[in-house]
């Protein structure tokens, strides 16, 4: 497994690792029917696999408690990021998932948290995606200053996006920065670039634009930039998948990006597809050149 230390945390976190939104269950955003065996075999198999960082939020129905319940015992193998500032109900047979910008509710967040992931402290805790406003009004970055001071998170930082990150840069407190980025979706390429250069550990999301078009649920705008690029022409005996992967892999700032699945399969086609690295300086500019042309039409 590739290793990248994750900015001023210090961190040796391995390049792939784990978005365990997946395991959410079918009541949070559309997700998918996965019991609880189905759960436990997966996430005994990413850790098994040696992938260290695993990333999830209270906002994501039953992935906390199914982390606490399968994994807790293994809690020394991995580093474990979620987040703060949600505020979900169960309405009717679905979750709602709202979000409430004051302190009490970032402390009852990492409370919450801690109890159903049986552990005694997160290795980040980090803002789910608020304003600058919100956070300045609702003084949260004291807050998140307080619960890192009481040893229940070793780190603070933030999933955001344009435009509100160069904010949330200026700041200056954000241990990590959650970003969205792929050769299909490059928008924040250079905005991965500011905050690393600031210091920061960079996680990406969506990093492997959900497979693409090789993906079983296939979502338009990727697939259709996917055919404006002619990425097929570049393939070289690679899969979709395998190249948008390593493609984010190629970053040079991309620390760790965060892959959910809960197919042992797909596991395994993620973790030979991140054991060949990144891809060389000459395919990574032409996939880069191809995706900018095609957006410009």
């Amino acid at each position: 497994m590739i290793k990248k230390t994750l900015g001023r945390t210090g961190l040796e976190v391995t390049q792939l690792g784990f978005g365990a939104m997946e395991i959410r269950g079918p009541k949070v955003w559309g997700g998918r029917a996965v019991d609880d065996a189905g759960a436990e075999a997966i996430l005994n198999a990413v850790l098994d696999a040696g992938i260290n960082f695993i990333d999830t939020s209270v906002d994501y129905g039953l992935s906390e408690e199914r982390i606490g319940r399968f994994i807790s015992s293994r809690r020394k193998e991995y580093y474990l990021a979620t987040k703060c500032g949600c505020d979900p109900r169960e309405v009717g047979d679905k979750w709602e998932t709202p979000h409430t910008w004051t302190r009490d509710n970032l402390l009852r967040n990492i409370e919450g948290s801690l109890k159903r992931m049986n552990t005694s402290h997160v290795d980040i805790l980090q803002l789910h995606n608020p304003t600058p406003q919100q956070v300045e009004e609702g003084k949260l970055v004291g807050t998140l200053e307080q619960i890192r001071a009481s040893g229940l998170t070793k780190f603070i930082g933030i999933s955001t996006t344009l435009p509100h990150l160069q904010a949330f840069v200026n700041l200056g407190v954000f241990d990590t920065f959650q970003i969205p980025y792929s050769c299909l979706e490059p928008t924040h390429y250079d905005a991965i670039n500011l905050a690393a250069q600031a210091g920061a550990g960079i996680i990406v999301r969506g990093g492997i634009a959900k497979g693409g078009p090789a993906s079983a649920t296939p979502v338009k705008d990727r697939v259709d930039m996917w055919k404006a690029a002619k990425l097929d022409e570049v393939l070289n005996g690679m899969s979709p998948s395998e190249l948008v992967l390593r493609h984010t892999l190629s970053h040079p700032q991309c620390h760790t990006t965060i892959v959910g699945t809960l197919n042992r399969e797909h596991l395994r086609g993620n973790l030979e597809a991140a054991a060949k690295g990144a891809l060389s300086a000459e395919l990574y500019a032409e996939v880069r050149r191809r995706v900018a042309e095609a957006g410009k039409k």
